[in-house]
């Protein structure tokens, strides 16, 4: 690709190719936002690893067909990642496919057993969670939400705003 010594052009490959994918990567993700890498998404997930991948396959090329092609596969992606989340904001049917649905694990000091079961959630990293959160007695713990993006979120305290569970789904 850029020079018949091939101990050379090996070299040149691994340094240039990878500086300018990776400029190129940055670049995009500066363009499309903080959504691109922030907390994720089944979706963004799937499109994260696929970035890694195609900048590997870009830094791997031996052809600028290869390159380009690999180039151009990561900006599709981040275009397509764009794509999807504004058809989220405007489509609840979108929403509802491309999304998880947040979950009621714990309501008014209850934890709810069959909630655990269901999304795979064992009752120590639910318990560690109150503890993160210092949440000092557990009767004083509003909710415990399994969120979309798979952190737990910890609602302890006196007062609680029941407009904070919209969109959250109970499984009884």
């Amino acid at each position: 690709m850029f020079t018949d010594f091939l101990p050379l052009d090996l070299v040149l490959r691994g340094l240039l190719l990878s500086l300018v994918a990776l400029i190129w990567v940055i670049t995009v993700v500066r363009i499309v936002g903080l959504r691109a890498f922030s907390k994720m998404t089944p979706f963004d997930f799937i499109s994260t690893v696929a970035c890694g991948s195609m900048l590997a396959a870009a830094v791997q090329s031996t052809t600028w067909t290869s390159y380009v092609q690999a180039i151009f596969g990561i900006a599709g992606l981040l275009a397509a990642q764009v794509a999807f989340a504004v058809l989220r904001q405007h489509s609840d049917a979108a929403t509802e496919v491309m999304h998880n649905t947040p979950v009621i694990l714990m309501r008014n000091g209850v934890i709810n057993e069959k909630a655990l079961r269901l999304t795979r959630t064992a009752r120590t990293d639910l318990i560690a969670k109150l503890r993160e959160a210092n949440a000092l007695e557990i009767d004083r713990v509003q909710a415990v939400v399994l969120e979309t993006t798979g952190d737990i979120a910890v609602l302890h305290g006196d007062h609680f705003d029941e407009r904070l569970l919209e969109g959250v789904k109970t499984i009884d």
